[in-house]
């Protein structure tokens, strides 16, 4: 009988953790979809937004800026990530990428991915939908086989 116990207490707290960190990501893929209806895109009529987690629970919020000429536009990935170096971190968990597109997820440009794979390969991305929807993926899925600072540093 008391294994059984044990056996349910650690089926609770398991379930417990996991509502946890699926209100987590939620909760970061909402951002980021809020931070989408600040973007600049007058031209592209685009929309993204993003919603940087550091692992000390700071979130940065960005969007996509457009310019009048065309390769002068920022976006929202270099945004949000040069905000949050800005003001000293480095060190990612998670970002959450959202846009208006609903019958497939916002990925980022190849220029994105190389950006973020500057601070890492091994933090989490979720590519969005506008239900809230999500696919999981990390940096170095997103980017196989990348060139990172460490490559530098090879003699």
């Amino acid at each position: 009988m008391g294994d059984l116990k044990m056996r349910h207490k650690f089926m609770n707290a398991t379930a417990n953790m996991l509502n946890e960190y699926l209100s987590g990501v939620k909760e970061l893929i909402r951002q980021s979809l809020e931070a989408k209806k600040f973007a600049y895109c007058p031209y592209s009529k685009f929309r993204v937004g993003a919603a940087l987690l550091t692992h000390n629970g700071t979130v940065f919020t960005g969007c996509n800026v457009e310019n009048t000429c065309f390769n002068l536009g920022i976006c929202t990935e270099r945004i949000v990530i040069s905000k949050a170096v800005s003001e000293g971190y480095r060190d990612f968990k998670a970002i959450a990428i959202a846009s208006d597109m609903c019958e497939q997820f916002i990925s980022p440009c190849g220029g994105c991915r190389q950006f973020m794979r500057e601070f890492g390969a091994n933090w989490d991305v979720y590519l969005s939908k506008p239900d809230g929807s999500y696919v999981e993926m990390t940096v170095e899925e997103l980017l196989p086989m990348s060139f990172g600072p460490e490559d530098l540093k090879v003699k």
